[in-house]
């Protein structure tokens, strides 16, 4: 099966007796509970959905452009036409000022966006913010003096296997839809969409289009933003997830503080899974919980006392499965502050305190490439903790990272990918992107460059 990545709906936590928390949920026990209608919810929920509209340009490009004999004997023809390139998606309004949150595959790369509203009117929007690592964008409805209605959050953390859940959003484009099924899993933490593994699993039928769309209970509270289903057609098997609403709301929290960027707590620290055989030698019963496999020196976990080995079980009092657990379980906490930890040291629990801040993120220097080399047309930044922690990097790992690189660029024709670590060229060491500034701008006839990619050193040798 594959992962489709270009649907979600609004889904709505429906319980029969509206609940406001657990223990209030019934099972429909008479013919007149099963004829109750999801009307009411619906009709209070889709003005604030919307439909999300991204172009463009890009240009034609003939294949037979990237075989060398062609280019030398035919040479290289002048500008290729432009096309533009369309994608949709849904919304969810969360601000009444015209704050709208969606997928970032939605938006990526766009040159303009569009919001149309449940009532047809249509909307220019600017992109406030994107982050990669949710797959969340939020956008800014323009030249806009009205209110809008908006969603709720819920504490997608209430959230419980069987709710009923309704998907609104624009699947295929053919117009705002609803649909219904129930909450089929929580906490998937192995569906390889984004950095926080951490989804809510529903049945209700997802199709690409509704990216972007809302997740609500029966109280009208978004519990969700469906992103992607697991699917052999393209089209919806019932099996799609959606990023908890408690992860939304630290997007759109960031791009209300006006940042460009989401403000997140720093570990300082990276952890890998628990193996069948780790945990036998640890005397583990089960494979659970998150080891510490590295620390960076003078960061919150350093400070608060976590020791490299040390197996994370729990994280203010809700138990750690994987890494991936808590990295959602981190991230969803509230700057300042601290977040209380218990880990597993030598067979004895400990607990810690672990400040909640963010990286320090200064001294990047980023710069694009220009001079014709193999580096042509990336994007290169000084390795920076944040940018570390963005990337997932090891943080002792010193150097400079291609931190953006355009399909059409010259350095990715060569091969060059996002994350690569550049730590020579031509026998000279890049510690900045001023060096690499340098080295590119001279000429050569043969470039020996030593990169890091996926924690591997790579020495390659490109012609001129």
């Amino acid at each position: 099966m594959t992962i489709v990545r270009a649907l979600s709906a609004i889904a709505i936590a429906a319980s029969f007796a509206a609940p406001a928390c657990a223990q209030d949920r019934v099972v429909p026990t008479s013919q007149n509970q099963l004829r109750l209608s999801y009307a009411p919810i619906v009709q209070r929920v889709q003005p604030a959905v919307v439909n999300v509209y991204a172009a463009k340009m890009v240009q034609n490009r003939n294949p037979l452009l990237d075989d060398p004999v062609f280019r030398r004997f035919f040479g290289v023809p002048g500008q290729q036409p432009e096309q533009m390139q369309r994608s949709l998606g849904s919304g969810i309004m969360v601000d009444p000022s015209g704050l709208v949150v969606t997928n970032n595959h939605v938006i990526e790369g766009a040159d303009q966006v569009k919001v149309s509203l449940s009532d047809k009117r249509e909307f220019e929007a600017e992109i406030v913010l994107k982050d990669s690592r949710t797959d969340l964008a939020v956008l800014r409805l323009k030249d806009v003096k009205e209110k809008f209605p908006t969603l709720e959050f819920s504490n997608s953390d209430d959230a419980q296997i069987g709710d009923v859940v309704l998907a609104i959003g624009n699947p295929f484009g053919v117009g705002q839809t609803v649909t219904h099924g129930i909450i089929s899993a929580l906490a998937r933490t192995q569906a390889g969409i984004t950095d926080y593994q951490f989804f809510i699993q529903t049945d209700a039928a997802i199709n690409p289009g509704n990216s972007g769309g809302a997740l609500v209970d029966m109280n009208g509270k978004l519990v969700g933003i469906n992103t992607a289903i697991y699917s052999r057609s393209g089209g919806s098997v019932g099996i799609g997830f959606a990023i908890p609403s408690n992860m939304v709301r630290v997007v759109v929290a960031s791009a209300k503080g006006g940042g460009k960027a989401v403000q997140r707590p720093w570990l300082g620290a990276r952890l890998q899974a628990v193996t069948p055989e780790i945990a036998e030698t640890l005397g583990l019963p089960r494979p659970t919980g998150a080891l510490v496999s590295n620390i960076t020196p003078n960061g919150p976990a350093a400070r608060a006392g976590l020791k490299l080995s040390d197996l994370i079980v729990s994280i203010e009092g809700q138990s750690v499965d994987d890494p991936n657990t808590f990295d959602y379980r981190f991230a969803t906490k509230p700057l300042g502050g601290v977040a209380g930890i218990e880990v597993q040291r030598g067979g004895k629990p400990v607990k810690l305190s672990i400040p909640l801040e963010t990286a320090p993120d200064t001294g990047r220097d980023e710069i694009v490439i220009k001079s014709r080399s193999p580096f042509q047309g990336a994007t290169v930044s000084n390795i920076s903790p944040a940018l570390a922690d963005d990337l997932k990097l090891d943080s002792n790992v010193q150097g400079i990272v291609v931190t953006d690189l355009p399909d059409d660029a010259l350095a990715a024709n060569v091969g060059f990918k996002k994350g690569d670590i550049i730590l020579a060229v031509n026998g000279q060491k890049i510690a900045k992107t001023a060096d690499l500034a340098k080295v590119a701008g001279e000429s050569s006839r043969l470039w020996r460059i030593t990169v890091i990619r996926g924690g591997q050193q790579i020495n390659v040798t490109l012609g001129g």
